[in-house]
């Protein structure tokens, strides 16, 4: 059996700190001629994080239909740090932006994960969650591809619209993708949203509050200018 992950055991500890580590290094690289290699390094490996996901699921036998699609918030996010990164798009910088930091980053803080370090679907967990994290941060101060006015009603259309998807995709399949039909096994905020499926709501209204949160500082900038 692979070994159980536990939550800021050691080998988390190390996946945080290596996380804030490369963030810097991203940063840095932004001030240099190498900002651009640097971006369509994580953005080439963020696009490339799904594909490589299912194969590690195929080879540890656990490509299922639980697996198989990329519906995951955090699947999306890396979907959009992907393109952002390469081709530099406003919208898909935002969307990477308030997913990266309303859901992957709890992702990273309070995985949903049983498999511990060296088993193949821990490195693919915290590649995508950090990727994505790093990919967040790094487009608004990297990049400078800051949130444009509208930005939470874009964001919450596109959110709603992927979330009827995901749902459609769980009712046909029986699966638990954004676990809309029941929480995740370890400790996060989805323990205090309510029971299923009410915590769908709450997920809703606190996508509002956090992403309103998130464009708080750029709204007050706009304001000042």
């Amino acid at each position: 059996m692979p070994p159980k992950f536990h939550p800021f055991g050691a080998s988390h500890q190390a996946v945080l700190l290596v996380t804030a580590l490369a963030l810097v290094l991203m940063i840095v690289l932004s001030r240099t001629r190498f900002a651009g290699m640097a971006e369509k390094t994580l953005g080439t490996l963020l696009l490339l994080e799904f594909p490589g996901t299912m194969v590690t699921h195929l080879m540890t036998g656990s490509l299922n239909a639980q697996t198989c699609l990329p519906l995951q918030f955090c699947d999306v996010a890396a979907i959009a740090g992907g393109l952002g990164l390469c081709f530099k798009k406003q919208f898909w910088c935002e969307v990477v932006y308030f997913f990266g930091l309303a859901g992957t980053l709890q992702g990273l803080v309070t995985p949903a994960l049983q498999f511990d370090y060296p088993d193949p679907r821990f490195f693919a967990f915290f590649a995508l969650h950090s990727g994505v994290t790093i990919a967040a941060f790094y487009v608004v101060t990297g990049m400078r591809m800051r949130p444009a006015p509208g930005a939470v009603a874009r964001m919450m259309g596109f959110s709603l619209s992927w979330y009827a998807v995901t749902a459609v995709a769980n009712v046909t399949l029986g699966t638990n993708y954004a676990f809309q039909c029941a929480k995740p096994v370890n400790a996060s905020l989805f323990d205090h949203m309510g029971p299923p499926p009410w915590h769908n709501l709450t997920a809703i209204g606190l996508g509002v509050v956090l992403y309103s949160a998130l464009y708080l500082p750029f709204a007050f900038r706009e304001s000042k200018g």
